[in-house]
């Protein structure tokens, strides 16, 4: 499902996906700045300002992303299913992170 989202940005210039190991490793990039990703846990991963985060959260869509240090990240969310909705969150989250 992580392809469809990444076809969605083929003719964004801004927009390239990342490449090597580690944190972020394929992850899709504006700006070289991540902006969803792949977990080492399988989950599907977006950055959107906190507010959204927590709304989402509170509405089940999702839960706080940890990066496997202990400690949730305000603006990071993770999904693990709710493909229908991944690329939807991908263009906002492109928007965020793209527009900071």
């Amino acid at each position: 499902m992580f392809d469809a989202v990444v076809a969605t940005f083929t003719g964004d210039r801004r927009v390239i996906r990342g490449v090597g190991k580690g944190f972020g490793s394929g992850a899709l990039k504006v700006d070289g700045k991540i902006f969803a990703m792949i977990s080492s846990k399988g989950e599907f991963v977006v950055k959107l300002p906190a507010h959204r985060v927590d709304e989402l959260v509170r509405d089940g869509t999702g839960r706080q992303f940890d990066a496997g240090r202990g400690k949730k990240m305000k603006e990071w969310l993770a999904l693990n299913g709710k493909s229908e909705i991944w690329t939807e969150l991908a263009r906002e989250a492109r928007q965020f992170v793209g527009d900071r």
